[in-house]
């Protein structure tokens, strides 16, 4: 592991002191391959499966999603990431702990790269462009995937990427996780800093000492996880608005309703009456298929 940590010192060196600009994009691109597959082998366990790389806080897989404050080998599984720094020096902090979690396949409140790639047998490097590059060319995306290897793929490029972008499709363990920045101590600043702090996009300032801005952490929990409640109401009874049943936003029909009560539920199903943001009418007769919106009433009607 000592002689891989050097190899990954050795690349950043270089790439620190290597100017940026078209001349030598190139040679950046490989060595931004092999950064990345160095550091897929420092986090890679050799022999058996184990229990995966990484060290950090758990957090059990209970109700209706899954927090992790700095967990390796949960990241398949994370619906958010929450990363508390100090507000008296956060930045500095806040730059280190994106590229250090990138440098391991983790990257925070992005999208993954418009690119399609596609290995095949036999052809050599096929790539299709469909605006611009200000950065790859063919003989930099041949050389990447040479150093995976690959000499037969069909690569589009759909955006103007970048090479860490290409690389990130091409190593195909990437996750893509939103991230909560808790700034704690702002009783520690004065209100033109707390200014400052509320402009830095996806931070959250709090005191954990006086229980300051909790409210506002939580709403903000709520709005990146993008959760649908739903709330339920039984024949000839009011809506039941103290337990709503609550939905990930991409699986949001009534079917997945229905899945979510009971399995069984779905093959009694005859149709459902809905109340709510989804419907012309209140209520309307929808079929199984139906999408959902956030805080919709629902009847479920038996066969």
């Amino acid at each position: 592991m000592s002689s891989t940590l050097a190899k990954i010192a050795e690349i950043k060196a270089e790439m620190a002191r290597t100017q940026k600009n078209k001349a030598t994009a190139h040679h950046l691109g490989l060595l931004k391959a092999r950064l990345a597959k160095l550091r897929r082998e420092l986090i890679t366990p050799k022999g058996g499966r184990g229990g995966g790389p990484g060290e950090g806080f758990d957090v059990a897989n209970t109700g209706d999603l899954e927090l992790s404050l700095w967990v390796f080998h949960l990241w398949g599984t994370c619906n958010l990431i929450l990363i508390v720094l100090e507000v008296l020096k956060p930045l500095g902090h806040k730059k280190v702990t994106e590229n250090e979690l990138e440098g391991f396949g983790i990257c925070l409140n992005s999208k993954p790269p418009n690119i399609g790639f596609k290995k095949k047998d036999k052809g050599g490097i096929n790539l299709t462009t469909t605006c611009p590059q200000s950065e790859l060319d063919a003989e930099t995306v041949k050389s990447i995937l040479a150093k995976y290897k690959i000499h037969n793929a069909d690569v589009t490029l759909r955006s103007n990427a970048t090479a860490d972008d290409f690389i990130d499709v091409v190593e195909g363990n990437r996750v893509y996780i939103p991230c909560i920045y808790v700034l704690n101590k702002i009783d520690q600043i004065s209100i033109e800093e707390l200014d400052i702090i509320y402009k830095v996009p996806h931070c959250v300032p709090i005191s954990a000492h006086h229980r300051w801005n909790f409210d506002d952490l939580l709403e903000k929990i709520w709005d990146y996880l993008k959760l649908v409640r739903i709330y339920t109401k039984p024949k000839g009874q009011l809506p039941d608005y103290t337990s709503p049943v609550v939905l990930p936003y991409s699986r949001t029909t009534v079917k997945d309703f229905c899945m979510k009560i009971h399995k069984n539920l779905i093959k009694e199903f005859k149709y459902a009456l809905v109340w709510g943001l989804s419907v012309k009418h209140n209520p309307q007769k929808v079929g199984n298929d139906h999408t959902l919106e956030d805080e919709d009433v629902i009847q479920i009607v038996k066969k």
